[in-house]
C-alpha cells in the first residue's frame, strides 16, 4: 500500500518506487549504478517523458567532521569517504530526482546542486561564505548526533548564514543517527530545539552504501531508495517555496515542520 503523504506535502510519496517513477529513475542510472552529472549536464529522457526541470542551489552548512561531504556524496550516489578530510576551497555536486506533484500528478526533474565548503576555508577566505550563500534556494543545517557542540551550534549558524535570507528554505539534518545509543544529543533537546525552531528535521545514518553482486560497486537503485526521503523532502520544501513566492501556496512557515528518519 502507498504511504500517505504527509500533511501539507505536494510530493507524491513512494512514487520513486512505481512503475512509473523507476521509468523516469532510469535516466539518472547506467545499468544499475547511479550516474555522475556534471554542472553542465542533464539527464536523458525519451520524448515520450520529457519533463521541465526545476533547479536550486543548496549550500550545505555545519561544523568540520559532521558529515557534509558524506551526505552530499550519498545523496549523489558516490563513494563516502572513510577517513575524514576537511574539504579545500568549495566543491559543487549535481544531483537529479524526479518527483510526482499530488495535485496535478506532473512530473517535474528536481536538479539540486550542492555547495559544500570546509569550515576552516569559510574561516580564512571571507568571500566563501558569501559565495556559497549567493542566489541559495536552501540551506541545509547539519550537526551529528554523537557531537554535542555540533548540535549546540546550530542557532549561531541559522542566524549566521540563513538570518538575511528569511525567503530560502532552511532544513536541519542530524547525521550518524545510526550511532544513538552514543548519542549526545537526546530527544528531549531535539523537541526544545524544534521548539524554538520549527524548521524540518532529518535523520540520517552514516552508515556504508549496499554494494552489487561484484561486492565492490555501489548499487544505485538501493542508494536511491535509501536517500528518496531525504531528496522527496527537499523537492516538497523547494517547490512549495517557490509556490508561495507566486501566490499559489500559502508561505511553508504556516504550516507545521514535518520530522523524518531514514537510512
Amino acid at each position: 500500500m502507498a504511504r500517505p503523504a504527509a500533511p501539507g506535502s505536494v510530493i507524491v510519496p513512494d512514487w520513486h518506487e512505481s512503475a512509473q517513477g523507476k521509468e523516469y529513475l532510469a535516466c539518472v542510472l547506467r545499468k544499475s549504478r547511479r550516474r555522475v552529472f556534471g554542472l553542465l549536464e542533464r539527464p536523458v529522457l525519451p520524448p515520450p517523458v520529457a519533463i521541465d526541470t526545476a533547479s536550486y542551489k543548496i549550500f550545505v552548512s555545519g561544523k568540520s567532521g559532521v558529515g557534509k561531504t558524506a551526505l552530499v556524496a550519498k545523496l549523489a550516489g558516490l563513494e563516502v569517504p572513510v577517513v575524514h578530510h576537511e574539504t579545500t576551497g568549495i566543491q559543487t555536486t549535481v544531483v537529479f530526482w524526479p518527483a510526482k506533484l499530488q495535485a496535478s500528478n506532473r512530473v517535474v526533474m528536481f536538479r539540486f546542486e550542492f555547495w559544500d565548503c570546509g569550515e576552516s576555508a569559510l574561516k580564512k577566505f571571507e568571500h566563501m561564505l558569501p559565495a556559497c550563500k549567493e542566489n541559495a534556494d536552501a540551506f541545509l543545517f547539519l550537526f551529528s548526533f554523537t557531537d554535542r557542540a555540533s548540535f549546540e551550534d546550530l542557532p549561531g549558524q541559522l542566524a549566521q548564514v540563513a538570518g538575511e535570507a528569511p525567503g530560502v528554505v532552511r532544513m536541519v539534518i542530524g547525521s550518524k543517527f545510526d550511532q544513538y545509543v552514543h548519542t549526545d544529543v537526546p530527544e528531549r533537546d531535539l523537541a526544545a530545539f524544534r521548539q524554538a525552531w520549527p524548521l524540518p528535521l532529518l535523520r540520517v545514518k552514516s552508515v556504508p552504501g549496499r554494494r552489487l553482486a561484484d561486492g565492490r560497486t555501489l548499487d544505485g537503485r538501493a542508494g536511491l531508495a535509501d536517500v528518496a526521503y531525504v531528496l522527496n523532502s527537499l523537492a516538497d520544501q523547494l517547490w512549495q517555496q517557490d509556490q508561495a513566492a507566486a501566490g499559489l501556496l500559502p508561505a511553508p512557515g504556516g504550516r507545521p515542520a514535518p520530522e523524518a528518519a531514514g537510512s
